[in-house]
């Protein structure tokens, strides 16, 4: 491959004068939305060498599938995935007139009123939302059915969580998909995971294990969850994607970066809200770094595209299934 080709061009499928006249025809509209996204890295050089390759793979997926593509894409916290996502959304709509729906793992958080039900009457670490079992997985089958099945002049409310104040948002706030939709890209950092053996839950990761979960009856829980009704969400994708990020050391520094965003954006509201200090940080992360660590290990042979972000944040090599 060469610099500007990091997903094959005999997978892609695009020449090279295609490729380009595709980035001139999408550029406006990405960098209109990058700026929504308040990125401050300049990624236009990221247009046509992963973009447009990657949505025209995408494309070609969806073109030989009957019915609704349901794209899986996973990721540590901080990978990215939330930005990958809103860009190559913009990219399908406007380069392959495709309808793409986008939403989030986080966008099904159980409420947190029924995580703290959780937590009494299951396990106290149930109280933080993220690991399975603090999803509702019920309504994100439900999306996705919902999604497939718009048709034209047809819109879906997709429910939406606010991490400011850890609760799931008003209806009103939710955000309004229209149909039909081709493409349903559906991002989370534990989208797609698997299982661990029931050895492997027996020593602690962290000291949040060791402290707080002894007897380990929390983790055990969380590994029945993704046996159970997690593998029933998760066997509605058609594909796999991954962010491999490159440390659990990097996945602080950018969730730590998101917390600090997340308060700028709240401002003199911020004190109020349940924005966290590195300390706090490094002890929520601690829930997510067993499967974090699990799905780093095994998820790489088994996605269809793996996406590796080197220490600077940025997707250095694509990896796809041929």
């Amino acid at each position: 491959m060469t610099e500007k080709d990091l997903i094959s061009p005999s997978q892609h499928g695009l020449i090279p004068a295609e490729k380009k006249a595709l980035a001139d025809t999408v550029r406006p509209f990405f960098l209109a939305e990058a700026q929504t996204l308040q990125i401050a890295d300049d990624l236009s050089h990221t247009l046509e060498e992963l973009y447009v390759p990657l949505a025209a793979w995408l494309a070609d997926k969806a073109s030989g599938k009957k019915g609704t593509l349901v794209v899986g894409v996973n990721g540590a916290q901080g990978a990215g995935k939330s930005t990958l996502c809103a860009l190559l959304k913009t990219v399908l709509k406007r380069g392959f007139d495709l309808g793409v729906a986008f939403f989030s793992i986080d966008d099904i958080y159980r409420t947190r009123a029924e995580r703290q039900r959780l937590a009494q009457q299951i396990h106290p670490l149930f109280a933080t939302r993220g690991v399975p079992g603090t999803h509702d997985v019920e309504l994100g089958l439900e999306l996705i059915r919902r999604l497939s099945d718009a048709g034209p002049g047809q819109s879906v409310a997709i429910t939406m969580f606010d991490k400011a104040v850890d609760d799931r948002c008003p209806p009103p706030c939710w955000k309004e998909v229209e149909g039909p939709v081709d493409i349903i890209l559906f991002e989370g950092w534990c989208v797609g995971a698997r299982p661990q053996d029931e050895e492997s839950l027996a020593t602690p990761v962290n000291s949040l294990e060791a402290d707080e979960d002894q007897g380990g009856e929390w983790r055990k829980e969380v590994n029945t969850q993704l046996a159970g009704p997690y593998a029933q969400l998760f066997a509605r994708l058609d594909l796999l994607l991954m962010l491999k990020v490159p440390s659990m050391e990097s996945i602080f520094r950018w969730r730590n970066l998101q917390e600090r965003k997340l308060a700028q954006a709240h401002g003199d509201d911020a004190q109020s809200m349940r924005i966290m200090d590195e300390q706090d940080l490094r002890r929520f992360i601690m829930h997510y770094e067993r499967l974090t660590r699990h799905m780093l290990e095994e998820m790489p042979k088994r996605a269809d595209l793996v996406m590796d972000v080197n220490e600077e944040h940025q997707i250095c090599q694509v990896l796809a299934k041929t």
